[in-house]
């Protein structure tokens, strides 16, 4: 008996995506849908589906094995502990109408590590095991306590053969031992940029001579440092968005060819800006109008950008090990590979978990580095970590592709079982594969050329995008 596991969405030319459980797809038209619903398949319709590995055969062990296969390399492996969120201070020196993170004030006191919290934060790293270590120095910001971050890089320059820093700022104030410690090649910078000037310190630095200091910082930096050692990502107000072209001009300008269009988040002092009706709607219409410029553009200029998390769902679409963005990972297990070190030594699972913590709307902290990570409350939240067994996902073409995220159902509605696609969550990642699968089906050069580049391949042929009639 063959089993042919088939979801389907019908598309914005017409058309129906097919997709199967272990993430294989094609293009066909409402007639094979028909003779799919009423178990009246052609014998070319089960000839496809047979080259395709699209299901298997019950009595057929080897095909029923290969599904299997592919359907376990779907599915995101936990892995040792390499990738560390550390916050030194919530202390900054900008106040962002729109800081996700509930920043302290430049002066003030007890929102630096302690020497007992840094004591723990280096024995925690050091029971870690495995040859490699990612740091990822947040805030606040970092910067104000370089000393903290000298502190840490030396220990994993000691103890881990291969280690890598990045160190997240806002290029605000950089003195001669701040760029020391950003010179070294193993440590990179990652910043934000929301556009051109105006639109930057309309968001950010709200003054001219703020500003000034931004952009003097970072041309210091592309012209001191390689392609590729800094990244930046723009925050946008759905509201007011900014000129796309300009946006993308200034990064380019820049020497930054990823571009990670975020929305303004639903956390920290974010979470009180009022951004009108239909938010999630415009936002998407947003960001799809985005990619068709980036579409444009890098075919007239022959210059190719992406839009990063764009980019990461195309090639989860394609790759089975495309899992490495936590959002589209499936399952999503906490505490597994990464985890976040606050400002007061507090473990949390993730960047976001921590600052619902510190708005004090729950608290979702795992631990901390003196009683070690509590595994009983990571248990709890990695209940909800997988989309597997959902009742709305086990029906969505895109299930093998997607993720969850917990953190953000409990920040926006307090729970984590509110119907799947009522959440934020579902109705961007609809979106996003919505124009993940349009672009993969288009027949232009522009999308072609741009498909090719994202994906790292020589070329892109329609052929790599099945359709069946």
């Amino acid at each position: 008996m063959s089993v042919w596991p088939l979801k389907f969405r019908e598309m914005s030319d017409g058309s129906v995506l097919f997709c199967d459980d272990a993430g294989g797809f094609f293009k066909s038209s409402h007639d094979f849908l028909d003779r799919y619903a009423a178990d009246n398949l052609t014998t070319v319709d089960v000839s496809f589906l047979t080259e395709g590995n699209h299901g298997f055969d019950r009595e057929f062990d080897l095909r029923w094995t290969s599904f299997a296969y592919k359907w376990a390399r779907r599915q995101a492996r936990p892995t040792r502990m390499n990738y560390v969120i550390l916050v030194p201070t919530l202390r900054c020196n900008l106040i962002c109408g729109y800081c996700q993170v509930s920043r302290a004030a430049e002066k003030a006191r007890g929102f630096d590590w302690s020497d007992e919290t840094l004591a723990g934060v280096l024995s925690f790293l050091d029971r870690l095991d495995g040859p490699d270590i990612k740091i990822e120095f947040q805030g606040g910001e970092p910067l104000l306590r370089v000393d903290l971050l000298e502190a840490v890089r030396d220990f994993c320059r000691g103890k881990f053969p291969r280690s890598q820093f990045v160190v997240c700022t806002n290029l605000q104030a950089l003195d001669e031992r701040a760029w020391a410690f950003l010179d070294a090649d193993d440590t990179f910078i990652s910043t934000s940029l929301d556009g051109d000037r105006a639109t930057h310190e309309s968001q950010r630095t709200h003054g001219s001579e703020v500003t000034d200091a931004f952009f003097r910082n970072l041309e210091a930096a592309v012209s001191r440092y390689p392609e590729g050692k800094i990244s930046a990502l723009p925050t946008v107000d759905v509201a007011n968005p900014p000129d796309f072209n300009t946006l993308l001009d200034n990064y380019e300008r820049y020497g930054i060819r990823s571009v990670y269009l975020r929305p303004i988040n639903h956390q920290g002092f974010a979470r009180k800006i009022q951004q009108g009706d239909n938010v999630l709607a415009r936002w998407n219409r947003l960001h799809a109008e985005f990619i068709d410029c980036l579409i444009a553009r890098n075919h007239r200029t022959g210059r190719f950008m992406e839009e990063y998390y764009f980019s990461q769902c195309l090639k989860r679409a394609l790759r089975f090990d495309a899992d490495s963005h936590v959002d589209i990972r499936n399952p999503n297990f906490f505490a597994s590979d990464y985890v976040v070190i606050d400002h007061d030594g507090r473990f949390y699972p993730t960047d976001e978990a921590r600052m619902l913590s510190r708005i004090g709307h729950i608290d979702l902290s795992i631990g901390d580095v003196g009683t070690g990570i509590d595994r009983a409350k990571v248990d709890v939240l990695n209940s909800g970590a997988f989309n597997h067994f959902d009742p709305e996902c086990l029906h969505c073409a895109y299930q093998a592709f997607c993720g969850t995220d917990v953190i953000d159902d409990i920040s926006r509605y307090g729970r984590i079982d509110v119907p799947r696609p009522d959440t934020w969550f579902c109705g961007r990642h609809l979106s996003l594969f919505d124009k993940v699968f349009e672009v993969l089906y288009r027949k232009d050069e522009p999308a072609r050329a741009s498909l090719a580049a994202w994906l790292g391949v020589g070329g892109w042929d329609d052929n790599m995008a099945p359709t069946h009639q």
